[in-house]
C-alpha cells in the first residue's frame, strides 16, 4: 500500500464538551495519511488515477470547520469517513490535534489517532 500524507491542516472549529469552546471556537490541527495504489497514476501520469490530495485537503477543513461535535474521537471518524469516500483510497489514519485544549497543566498538544479501512 502506497502512502500520500498531508500534515499540518489547520482549521477553526467548535468542537468540545465546554460551552466556551462551542462559542470561541479554536485551531485544530489534522493529518491524514491515505492507503491506495498508485501504481496506475505513476504508470500513466494521470491525476485521475490517484487521490487529489488537494480536494481531500479541503474536505477535511470543511470537516473540522462544519457540525460542532463534543470529541475528537468523532471528529477524527468523521474526517476518516469523508477520505475513505474517494474511489481509491483504501485506509486512512487520522490524527486530530487540539493543541489549545482546556487542560489546566501545561502541555504541548492533545491528540487522537484512528485508522480505518473498507475492509
Amino acid at each position: 500500500m502506497d502512502r500520500v500524507a498531508l500534515r499540518g491542516l489547520k482549521a477553526r472549529g467548535h468542537h468540545g464538551v465546554f460551552p466556551r469552546e462551542r462559542e470561541e471556537g479554536q485551531t485544530f490541527i489534522v493529518d491524514v495519511v491515505l492507503g491506495l495504489d498508485t501504481r496506475q497514476a505513476a504508470a500513466s501520469d494521470d491525476l485521475a488515477k490517484t487521490v487529489h490530495y488537494g480536494v481531500v485537503a479541503e474536505e477535511v477543513v470543511a470537516v473540522v470547520q462544519g457540525e460542532p461535535v463534543d470529541l475528537i474521537e468523532t471528529l477524527a471518524e468523521r474526517i476518516a469517513e469523508q477520505c475513505l469516500k474517494h474511489e481509491g483510497v483504501q485506509e486512512v489514519e487520522v490524527v486530530v490535534h487540539k493543541p489549545d485544549a482546556p487542560i489546566t497543566v501545561p502541555f504541548d498538544d492533545v491528540t487522537i489517532t484512528i485508522t480505518r479501512s473498507r475492509v
